[in-house]
């Protein structure tokens, strides 16, 4: 009798294993993965679907990593015994299904394409997987399904009704950097919509302190900026990142251009509500901040952070403010724009820049700040 029990969690085990395959293999089958795709649109307002569209930056993204392929684990049965036949055959099939999925991860399925449109009862099985299962190269293909379908806005609510929202949050604590970016890719698709971003909100120290800590320019510290950056086109959530505008400065600083601009985007959000405009005055600068004016610099990245410092400008009632500006520190962005002869030398440096946009940008931004810091009724 114990022996035919055995026998039965034996066999009932081998059915679920080849079911989650099969599943896993019904999701990667054929499909083409889309590349990256960035929105910047609107106002910021949220239409009557509940999307929020707007003049901020709004990050709808997927990144595709080649180099994903040669990190991926490949998941062996039990039975897969090192030099028998039959281990060499099951080995062989789990390759091929690792393969299959790392296929799916580097090529994203076409939006327009019916084929990658699931069901609420196969997004419910895709839930399941991605609460159920420990193997990597499950989660991702699995991931990538629920990112593909969170595209569409219909898509979104109904990934939230199943209860989607704290299950795919659950995989931020993975230490897998594949699957933890998959996990910030369907997150950054989701919180499109307003009501996601409601409940995504208590999320959002958690990914802001494992973005500011990943490896420098990494996949999954560009995947944590573009949800933050989502999660900041309204000004509703903009104050949870008010201790952290310091470490973006930073990361600004020391990253490579991709990673430049991504943090430019949030900064600008962030700068475009006047509220927030003490946050980024108080948030410490590197010295190496006013170096980024120069020719040598990307167009885009100068022109950006000359919008991002003109709107603070703007923002801030310098005559109003006078007798509360020794609440700032040294080193702080305030001390930046209040060291005008400094700052214009670095600025004035790129007016011979051949770009003509980045000469007119420059002297609109230069005159603005003389007139606030030194107003005409005091000359």
């Amino acid at each position: 009798m114990g022996y035919a029990r055995k026998v039965g969690w034996v066999t009932a085990g081998l059915v679920i294993g080849a079911g989650a395959c099969y599943c896993i293999y019904r999701l990667t089958r054929g499909r083409k993965q889309s590349k990256e795709k960035m929105a910047e649109g609107g106002s910021g307002d949220v239409d009557d679907s509940g999307d929020c569209s707007g003049a901020r930056y709004n990050d709808w993204s997927d990144d595709d990593d080649d180099s994903n392929e040669s990190k991926s684990i490949v998941w062996y049965p039990p039975w897969a015994r090192i030099g028998t036949e039959a281990g060499t055959r099951a080995r062989a099939r789990a390759r091929a299904r690792a393969t299959r999925a790392r296929r799916a991860v580097q090529k994203r399925a076409s939006p327009n394409s019916d084929d990658t449109v699931l069901s609420p009862q196969e997004l419910q099985k895709v839930l399941c997987l991605v609460e159920m299962s420990e193997k990597p190269y499950i989660l991702e293909a699995a991931l990538i399904a629920l990112g593909n379908n969170a595209a569409y806005a219909f898509n979104r609510d109904i990934i939230r009704d199943l209860g989607g929202l704290p299950i795919v949050a659950k995989i931020l604590n993975t230490r897998d950097p594949i699957v933890k970016e998959k996990a910030l890719i369907v997150l950054n698709n989701l919180s499109v919509n307003a009501e996601n971003q409601r409940r995504l909100k208590i999320y959002m120290n958690q990914v802001c302190d494992d973005t500011i800590t990943s490896r420098l320019n990494s996949s999954v510290q560009l995947a944590g900026l573009r949800l933050l950056t989502n999660m900041t086109v309204t000004n509703e959530y903009q104050h949870m990142l008010a201790n952290s505008i310091s470490d973006f400065f930073r990361l600004f600083s020391a990253g490579n251009e991709e990673t430049k601009l991504q943090v430019l985007k949030l900064l600008l959000n962030l700068a475009e509500n006047p509220a927030m405009t003490r946050e980024l005055l108080r948030a410490q600068v590197p010295s190496s901040l006013g170096s980024l004016f120069n020719k040598k610099e990307n167009k885009e990245v100068i022109l950006k952070l000359l919008v991002i410092l003109e709107n603070v400008n703007d923002n801030f009632k310098w005559k109003e403010n006078e007798s509360t500006q020794n609440q700032f520190g040294e080193g702080s962005l305030f001390f930046f724009l209040k060291e005008f002869q400094v700052c214009a030398d670095k600025v004035l440096g790129i007016e011979s820049h051949h770009d003509f946009l980045v000469k007119v940008k420059v002297g609109k931004f230069m005159a603005k700040l003389t007139e606030h810091m030194f107003p005409k009724s005091q000359e």
